[in-house]
This record gives structure tokens, C-alpha cells and sequence, in this order.
């Protein structure tokens, strides 16, 4: 456990993470990628969702080269909040983003075009994803030029939803079996 930590500590500072990402959120992460049994690509993606949504808070490693390949915008549900998502929850018609460890599946076209089927591994805390129909997938509301019109990111329904311009690109990279991280602050959990 000590050596896995140190590996932890010392993969923050190659990304050059350190101090854009919490430690407590990158060391979950990185350990949940490490123990989800599935896994079938050396991809971590970390959302935090502590930062505001006018900031780049959506991460994909890749933990074998160590090498961050993406960092953008991310939406997060209408439920939880307006420019920081402060309420989470597992809930069908909550609205609200769900927090924890989810291993993706396949993609499909859907009502919000190239969409990434995302897998809840945590009884209670995400385990209801699919059912509730929470996905990755692309959004005007999350383009940056949003921000400027309104001081935030538009929200979803409980999806993390991505620019448009890299949607697509994002979604092949991480599909068919990486892990997914989503950290946040919640009081009910």
C-alpha cells in the first residue's frame, strides 16, 4: 500500500496535477483504477467537480505513458447546482450528476448525438446511471463561449456533458472499458 501511494504521489507530479487537482481526489481515482476488475484500457478519466464549471475540470490520462491527453470543460446536472455542483444523486429524475467509479461501456447515437454509455460501480452512489440514462456525450451548453454569455456552463440532467468540438474525440479514446472517476462534496453521501 505505502509503495502504490508513492507511485500515486509521484504520477501527480509527472502529470504536473499537483495543485490543479485535489490529492484525496487523484488518489481515489488512481486507486479505483487500479482495483475495478473489467478494465480493459490504461485510461483514467478524473472529474472534479469541487472546481466551478467555468473551469477545465474534466481529465483523461493515460496511465501507462503518464500523460495527461485531455483536460476541458464538463457539465454537470441541473440538480446539483449552478456554477459548482454542491447536491449529487442516484435518484431517476433528480437531475442531478451522480459522483464515484463507473467503467464505460459502449457508444450509440442518441437524442444528444455520439453518446458514451457509462457504468456506475458504487451501490447506492451511482449504481443507477444506466437506468437513469446518464451518459457522456457532447453539448452546446458546455462550450466555453457559454461561459462568457452567462458566467457559467449550461447544465444537464445529470449527465457529465462535453464541448462539441472534442465530444467525439474524448468519447473514442475513453469507450469500451476505462475507468471513470467523478469526485465531488456531497453532505448526503
Amino acid at each position: 500500500m505505502q509503495n502504490l501511494i508513492i507511485s500515486i504521489v509521484l504520477l501527480l507530479n509527472q502529470l504536473g496535477l499537483d495543485g490543479q487537482v485535489p490529492y484525496e481526489a487523484f488518489e481515489t481515482a488512481a486507486q479505483s483504477y487500479y482495483a475495478v476488475e473489467g478494465r480493459q484500457k490504461d485510461v483514467l478519466t478524473l472529474i472534479d467537480f469541487t472546481k466551478p464549471s467555468t473551469d477545465r475540470r474534466l481529465w483523461v490520462i493515460d496511465m501507462a505513458a503518464g500523460k495527461v491527453l485531455y483536460n476541458t470543460h464538463v457539465a454537470h446536472g441541473r440538480g446539483s447546482g449552478d456554477n459548482y455542483a454542491t447536491s449529487f444523486s442516484n435518484i431517476s429524475g433528480s437531475n442531478q450528476s451522480s459522483l464515484g467509479v463507473y467503467l464505460t461501456e459502449n457508444t450509440y447515437i442518441g437524442r444528444n448525438g455520439y453518446s458514451l454509455v457509462i457504468n456506475g460501480l458504487e451501490a447506492g452512489v451511482n449504481d443507477n446511471a444506466k437506468a437513469r440514462a446518464v451518459v457522456i456525450h457532447g453539448a452546446q451548453y458546455a462550450n466555453p463561449e457559454v461561459i462568457e454569455a452567462q458566467g457559467r456552463l449550461g447544465r444537464s440532467l445529470g449527465c457529465p456533458a462535453l464541448p462539441v468540438a472534442l465530444a467525439k474525440e474524448v468519447i473514442d479514446v475513453i469507450k469500451e472499458g476505462s475507468v471513470l472517476y467523478i469526485y465531488g462534496s456531497n453532505d448526503k453521501i
